[in-house]
Order: structure tokens, then C-alpha cells, then sequence
């Protein structure tokens, strides 16, 4: 299987790549085109800000090329609000493949704004590639924005209010948390959207 990370410059890159070499692919990290439309399975990782993320993007001339992908393709945390619409942080128009915005979470007592580390999985629909996720299941997460829950909401968690955990739309996938720090459900999922 030809799996490819889109080197978009995110602190998580070297993370989500040994994630899944435990899962016996060995995905290449490219900013090329023709590598990554090429491949079988795309993963659009990052950590950071939305603004220098899509920056980042349009200066290596992948925007279109993400826009027009019909094989799997994952955003893993600020990978997946690229996929969205809109982010509040910085204003940013992002890549638009799944129609719903990024907003920041409202400060409130006890809520500490980044949401950071382990929280609940809740499934809202049934999915390929929610195959084999329990009913208690949780996952990591570090972001300080989060995608409101809507149709396209296979997953929601809860932080002063449901938030979307996974998210898809055609052939787009987006996981908030980190998968690659998530042990066995993160594996769960990774092998999930490798057997699509």
C-alpha cells in the first residue's frame, strides 16, 4: 500500500509516521504532486496555526491538488480543521473540502483553553472506519480550536460542550485528537482508515 504524509510542515509529522510503521506501512513524506496523487492513502498531519498551515500549503501549490483527491485522505488535528471552511484563528480560509468552521473554545471556569490530553469518544454515527471502537473509548488531545458537531460528525467529544472528534465528507476523514498518541484506539483507527 502507497501512503503518503504531506509534508505541510507540522511538529507531528515524525509522530504519526512511526504510528503507522507499527502498523507495517512505511509512508513516504512528500510535498510532491505527483507523489501524493499518486498514492493510495493520504494523511495531511499538523500541529501549529491554522494561517502559517494553509500558508504553507499554497506556497508548495498542493491547495488544488488536495481539493481535487479521490483516494482516502486524513487530516490528523490542525490537518483536520484544513479540511474545514473557515478557522477563526487568524481568519483563515482553509481548503473547504468539508463545509463546517473552525471556532476557538469559549474560556469558562474550569475549562482551560488549550483542551489538553485524554477525553471521550463518543460514536454519533456508524462508520468503516469507526470499526471496532467501544463505547468508552478516549483519545488525546491538544487544540485550542474545535469543529462544532454537525452532520458530518462521526465522532464528537465533550469539552464545555459537544465538539467534533472525527469528522468525514466523500473521501475525507479528519481525526482532532492525535491518533499516533492515542495507544490502541489511535492504532484502531489508523488501521481502520488504512483498510478503506
Amino acid at each position: 500500500m502507497n501512503v503518503v504524509l504531506v509534508d505541510a510542515g507540522g511538529t507531528n509529522i515524525g509522530s504519526v509516521r512511526y504510528a503507522l510503521q507499527r502498523l507495517g506501512v512505511d509512508a513516504e513524506l512528500t510535498a510532491d504532486a505527483a507523489t501524493i496523487r499518486a498514492a493510495d492513502k493520504v494523511v495531511l498531519p499538523g500541529v501549529g496555526a491554522a494561517a502559517p498551515g494553509m500558508a504553507r500549503l499554497r506556497e508548495l501549490g498542493l491547495v488544488e491538488l488536495l481539493r481535487s483527491l479521490s483516494q482516502p485522505v486524513l487530516g490528523v488535528c490542525l490537518g483536520m480543521q484544513l479540511l474545514c471552511a473557515h478557522s477563526e484563528e487568524g481568519d483563515t480560509e482553509c481548503l473547504g473540502l468539508i463545509p463546517l468552521p473552525v471556532r476557538r473554545f469559549a474560556e469558562a471556569p474550569g475549562l482551560r483553553v488549550p483542551h489538553m490530553g485524554w477525553n471521550r469518544l463518543s460514536a454519533k454515527q456508524a462508520h468503516p472506519l469507526l470499526a471496532g471502537l467501544g463505547d468508552d473509548e478516549q483519545a488525546y488531545f491538544v487544540h485550542s480550536y474545535a469543529v462544532p458537531a454537525s452532520d458530518w460528525t462521526l465522532v464528537t467529544s465533550d469539552y464545555g460542550g459537544a465538539f467534533s472528534a472525527v469528522i468525514a465528507r466523500d473521501n475525507y476523514y479528519g481525526m482532532q485528537f492525535h491518533p499516533e498518541r492515542s495507544a490502541a484506539v489511535g492504532a484502531k483507527l489508523l488501521r481502520n482508515f488504512l483498510e478503506l
